[in-house]
């Protein structure tokens, strides 16, 4: 493929090496975070590893609008949570963050340099109802009325639709489990609650333990349908791989919690293309404890081709003919992952049907 020249790539791989590129390397790594989304990841890579005043002054310019927005993102995202936490209090349940949000106020390395659309949450199964209402007094309100979307979450999905505060326009995803209803994997969201931690200094936040975020961030990439950030969420796993894996029991507990919560295959999918695209370290005797949730040969061989090019920035330097046709069967098997077969094809026909329906209306 084309894109193994990939400077975003190279520079994900190895940051040092950004200090070695040309304006004409810059422009292309720039368009392709751009893409990515990875724009505020690359500027955090040079302040970090202190490149940033050896980069090209057109570069440096490029960048000098993002440090005032990363800090109104980390700003809005901390009250919010400060005040979810407040609402969800009187009713006894603790406040556990997913994703961004748990990075964030964790203070864990994916959440150098990145910018927040929404905030992720995980509730007791028990509680959604109570939750729900609260959410809605506060003026959190569901952002799809449509009776389908609903029917589509509220049966058979592990979140309720998303919500929207109606003042504030912040974007709320309240998930009951990791996995949808319908999913043949259903990890025990119990277990997920019995080993979450308490953010240190905030008794009311939670988040995952170390080995269960690492497998719900899988879990969310490779059970997905759509790759818009799919090196974003591959780097957020490189990153986290590296920050837990100082810790030799990390790597022990992560393989056994995998087979404990069926989550082996995501897994050993997160390990290998880490290790492939972006030279995640692993040790040797992890991958043997991950090989047999490896697919048959064949099945692997078409994986990699698929992954290998979704994973990449949708950017057109990175594609070759096969990239669109991948990312399609990639959204079909997210699909098929999630719903059995009847409810999968009912739910693409209507899918395609509306989706025709608005073109043609022009919405």
């Amino acid at each position: 493929m084309k894109a193994q020249a990939s400077p975003l790539l190279q520079v994900l791989r190895a940051p040092e090496s950004m200090a070695a590129l040309g304006l004409a390397d810059w422009d292309l790594l720039l368009r392709q975070a751009e893409r990515a989304e990875m724009s505020a990841t690359v500027l955090a890579l040079a302040e970090e590893h202190g490149l940033l005043e050896r980069l090209p002054a057109p570069v440096r310019e490029q960048f000098a609008w993002l440090p005032p927005l990363m800090r109104r993102h980390r700003q809005g995202l901390t009250w919010e949570v400060g005040e979810l936490a407040r609402l969800l209090e009187p009713l006894g349940v603790p406040l556990l963050l997913l994703k961004g949000a748990a990075y964030a106020l964790a203070d864990l390395p994916p959440a150098r340099g990145r910018l927040f659309s929404d905030i992720d949450i995980l509730v007791p199964p028990e509680h959604l109802g109570e939750v729900e209402a609260a959410l809605m007094l506060e003026g959190w309100v569901t952002s799809n009325p449509d009776p389908y979307d609903q029917r589509y979450y509220r049966e058979w999905m592990h979140e309720l639709p998303p919500m929207q505060h109606a003042r504030r326009q912040t974007v709320l995803d309240v998930h009951h489990a990791i996995l949808p209803r319908t999913a043949a994997a259903r990890p025990d969201s119990a277990k997920l609650w019995r080993a979450a931690l308490p953010v240190p200094g905030q008794p009311r936040l939670r988040t995952l333990a170390p080995v269960d975020m690492v497998l719900h961030s899988a879990v969310h990439l490779f059970y997905e349908g759509e790759f818009h950030h799919g090196l974003r969420g591959l780097y957020d796993l490189h990153r986290l791989f590296a920050h837990f894996g100082a810790s030799e029991d990390f790597w022990d507990a992560l393989p056994r919690r995998a087979r404990e919560l069926e989550l082996g295959r995501p897994l050993f999918y997160a390990l290998r293309y880490g290790r492939r695209l972006l030279g995640t370290s692993v040790p040797q005797r992890v991958l043997e404890a991950m090989a047999p949730a490896a697919p048959a040969a064949p099945q692997l061989a078409l994986m990699d081709g698929l992954f290998e090019r979704a994973l990449r920035p949708q950017h057109p330097s990175c594609d070759d003919w096969l990239s669109p046709i991948a990312r399609f069967f990639l959204y079909i098997r997210g699909n098929w992952l999630r719903m059995p077969p009847l409810l999968l094809a009912r739910h693409l026909t209507r899918k395609a049907f509306v989706s025709k329906k608005q073109q043609v209306a022009g919405v």
